[in-house]
């Protein structure tokens, strides 16, 4: 049998690293010896994430929807953290859960720019050097709203879907390279996740995941780092995740 990847041959680049999935990636893979670069928008959360994860972690201030930053961020990587062999382009966001007539325009242009642009820009300034190098792994954060639809979640399911495609197309792209490509589907995770949809309504966000056990940031991190030290010939396309309590509704009907 082909062993696991040892982790402390990998150097992993986390957007959204300052809260929720991020914050729980960087740190399972940095107690498990890998080097990590953490990326995100508030300096003062990196500056502690360095404090505790120590010399194995580099961390940058970076906002993934300025494409100019990406790019210099990435070619700015300090030795020893300049040849990234892991992508996690995590940083996402939904906002609000207005049905599309009463939305926020401002609200999609912005998730858009995260969840989409911002994804793609991470992926881009990475993937050529893990072409180059014939080594690699691109996870990108998905959702199972890719794939199911539910009220007021028009905008940010659709730039779900939109990660779920550019990660098959960059599967049929990536063939004959070692770039392995996987998106991984969460569904209800307890995470600062829906204090940000709801702008900062702790009460309206604690109702989300009222009467159940959620899955945790951690959950979420310890499925990717399986993902990411498979033996190398194997890729793990997609992964969808839900609480043993979520599952899917009944198609709607409005009669009358």
């Amino acid at each position: 049998m082909i062993p696991m990847l040892d982790p402390a041959t990998l150097t992993v680049f986390v957007t959204g690293a300052t809260a929720g999935f991020g914050a729980a990636l960087c740190r399972r893979f940095a107690e498990a010896g890998a080097r990590v670069i953490g990326t995100g928008r508030r300096p003062d959360r990196l500056d502690a994430l360095k404090a505790e994860l120590g010399e194995r972690c580099h961390v940058m201030q970076l906002d993934v929807t300025d494409r100019d930053a990406v790019f210099a961020a990435v070619q700015a990587l300090p030795a020893g953290f300049d040849a990234p062999n892991v992508c996690i382009a995590n940083a996402g966001l939904a906002l609000g859960l207005s049905p599309a007539h009463e939305a926020e325009i401002d609200d999609w242009d912005r998730m858009i720019a995260t969840n989409v642009n911002g994804l793609a820009y991470t992926v881009r300034a990475l993937l050529p050097g893990m072409v180059a190098r014939d080594e690699g792994h691109i996870v990108l954060l998905g959702s199972v709203a890719g794939d199911y639809p539910y009220p007021g979640g028009n905008v940010y399911g659709a730039t779900k879907a939109f990660v779920k495609q550019f990660a098959l197309n960059l599967r049929a792209d990536l063939l004959g390279r070692n770039v392995r490509v996987t998106n991984i589907e969460p569904g209800m995770a307890e995470t600062e996740f829906s204090l940000v949809r709801f702008e900062g309504d702790a009460d309206q966000a604690a109702k989300t995941y009222e009467g159940l056990t959620a899955m945790s940031a951690e959950d979420i991190a310890e499925t990717i780092f399986w993902s990411c030290i498979l033996p190398r010939h194997l890729n793990i396309n997609r992964m969808q995740m839900m609480p043993v309590m979520q599952a899917f509704s009944p198609f709607a009907v409005k009669r009358g």
